[in-house]
């Protein structure tokens, strides 16, 4: 009992102590934006004139005006500084200082403003004094690119000033250098800056021990995509449990819930979010089930409705009856036209079918970016547990196929992708999910998850707030590019159980850096364009949006 309370105190005196430095942090970082933009309006306006008087027996002509602009450009870089400041940036913190000294510097001799240059003292003492709190590494090779920055915008510079006499219309190649060397200026500031990174660099040994986890313990239906080759592993100190993330755009995004030793998740995303903390990381959980939420809630880490899994359960599931008609005509069409339905592991497919199965996938892909970060696996035949759904022709051709991945229990499968040849009867998948959950009534398999459906509150036709329906309006008008209301809407047909989804986040501010990061990983930022002549329920390339 006394270790628990001498452990309780520990963390709470932690706490404190982290509390102070974000408050020192934060007043540092707001005193610096103020400090910019107060230099920024002192440089815009006149100057005192008793002052102005004293400056031009002390300087040559041009020498305070060209302060001035100085101080103008440097105000406005700390105010974009600011920003990093409070992210406890070093590489932040290495040039605010540079800048601030330059900035008392040229208030001085622009004008004599010893008001605003012992502001800048002040800020520099402040920036001297807490130096340690700025202790977020930046990139491992932010020097080398920022210096190769630098070094381009100087050569343009210098290039420009040798061949001044032979360029046609000097004036107007002075302004594009000029504004070519402010761009790879700011380029060389933002790579100076950007935060640390982190590659997928798995050993051999970690993959084989996160496959093993995932097969005796990973029940939840998304856990099996957390072998993905895209993604890192953390594990728990037992090596009984781990989660799955990728760094992307300063965010660590945790694939889905962790795995194993259920009593182990709270500690292990309580190391994770400290480690996240330490490396300047921004720490978001996609696709969060919701029996993580009381965990993440302790946490501190907000949640917010991403969407819901459809999950069909196929001991209720029959194509009897007016509703699902349009399944069932779909069935009965590829059926008279001589389709067959036969389910195959990965390791008992022959060599020809799997070079079929690939070709399949590829011209249906077309140029089309692979996605599933979350909820998709990136090798068909990786794994031998891996299952395919198979739709063959009259012919004895592939027309089309459901990759699955199966839960640790047997119980339940998930849907990696579904593809078909293109050219195939509409209908094809239809016939292909309908088949794979009588197949798996029969072989009393609980669940199929089928789909996850990002935003499907904003879609439901009851939304009254103005908000929500304009985010419903934008969805569908960028429906032909991300196909969200229209997988949707073929999910519905198999009349589905709804399960949510969440994104837990640190904060609300992070939601745009989470949701960029998102649609880096999930390939959302290169749309695939709809294919002429298919059914608008058959242009789904893959099994999540």
């Amino acid at each position: 009992m006394c270790l628990g309370i001498e452990r309780e105190s520990v963390l709470e005196a932690m706490r404190r102590q982290l509390g102070r430095m974000n408050v020192s942090v934060t007043l540092i970082a707001a005193f610096t934006g103020l400090l910019g933009l107060g230099g920024a309006i002192s440089a815009l306006t006149p100057r005192l004139a008793e002052r102005a008087h004293v400056l031009r027996a002390l300087y040559p002509p041009g020498v305070a005006s060209a302060a001035r602009d100085l101080v103008f450009v440097m105000s406005l870089c700390l105010i974009w500084l600011s920003l990093a400041l409070a992210r406890r940036r070093h590489g932040a913190w290495q040039v605010a200082v540079a800048l601030v000294i330059v900035t008392i510097a040229g208030h001085l001799v622009k004008g004599l403003d010893v008001e605003e240059a012992g502001a800048g003292v002040l800020l520099l003492a402040l920036l001297l004094r807490y130096r340690g709190q700025f202790d977020i590494p930046g990139d491992s090779n932010r020097a080398r690119l920022t210096w190769a920055t630098l070094a381009a915008g100087a050569a343009v510079v210098v290039w420009v000033g040798l061949n001044q006499e032979i360029i046609p219309g000097p004036s107007t190649i002075e302004w594009a250098s000029g504004t070519l060397s402010l761009l790879l200026t700011l380029r060389a500031l933002y790579f100076w800056l950007r935060p640390l990174t982190e590659r997928v660099r798995e050993s051999a040994i970690e993959r084989r021990l996160a496959h093993e986890i995932v097969a005796e313990s990973g029940t939840e239906s998304l856990d099996f995509f957390a072998l993905r080759r895209d993604k890192n592993y953390f594990f728990s100190p037992s090596r009984r449990s781990f989660l799955a993330y990728r760094v992307v755009a300063g965010a660590a995004v945790v694939s889905g819930d962790p795995i194993g030793e259920t009593a182990e998740f709270e500690p292990l995303l309580a190391e994770f979010q400290r480690v996240a903390r330490t490396r300047g990381w921004r720490l978001a959980i996609l696709g969060g089930g919701a029996e993580l939420a009381p965990i993440c809630k302790r946490l501190g880490l907000r949640s917010i409705a991403l969407g819901e899994e459809a999950i069909i359960v196929p001991e209720k599931f029959s194509l009897e009856g007016r509703p699902i008609r349009k399944v069932r005509q779909s069935v009965t069409r590829l059926t008279k036209a001589g389709h067959t339905f036969r389910v195959a592991t990965a390791t008992s497919l022959s060599a020809s079918e799997r070079t079929e199965i690939k070709r399949v996938s590829d011209e249906w892909r077309g140029n089309a970016p692979e996605r599933g970060f979350t909820m998709a696996i990136d090798d068909l035949f990786a794994h031998p547990q891996l299952r395919f759904a198979l739709a063959i022709a009259e012919d004895g051709r592939i027309g089309g196929f459901l990759h699955l991945v199966p839960s640790a229990d047997g119980a339940c499968l998930s849907l990696s992708s579904m593809r078909r040849r293109p050219g195939t009867p509409n209908g094809l998948t239809e016939f292909l999910i309908a088949q794979t959950v009588l197949w798996a009534k029969a072989e009393e398999i609980q669940e199929i998850s089928l789909n996850f459906c990002v935003f499907k509150h904003f879609l439901e036709d009851d939304l009254t707030r103005l908000p929500h329906r304009a985010m419903r309006f934008l969805i569908r008008r960028l429906d032909h590019l991300f196909q969200i209301d229209r997988l949707l809407s073929f999910n519905q047909k198999f009349f589905p159980e709804w399960r949510p989804r969440y994104v837990f986040v640190e904060r609300r501010s992070d939601i745009v850096l989470v949701g960029f990061a998102y649609m880096r990983l999930e390939s959302l930022l290169v749309p695939s364009l709809p294919r002429r002549g298919t059914a608008e329920n058959e242009a789904l390339p893959t099994r999540s949006v």
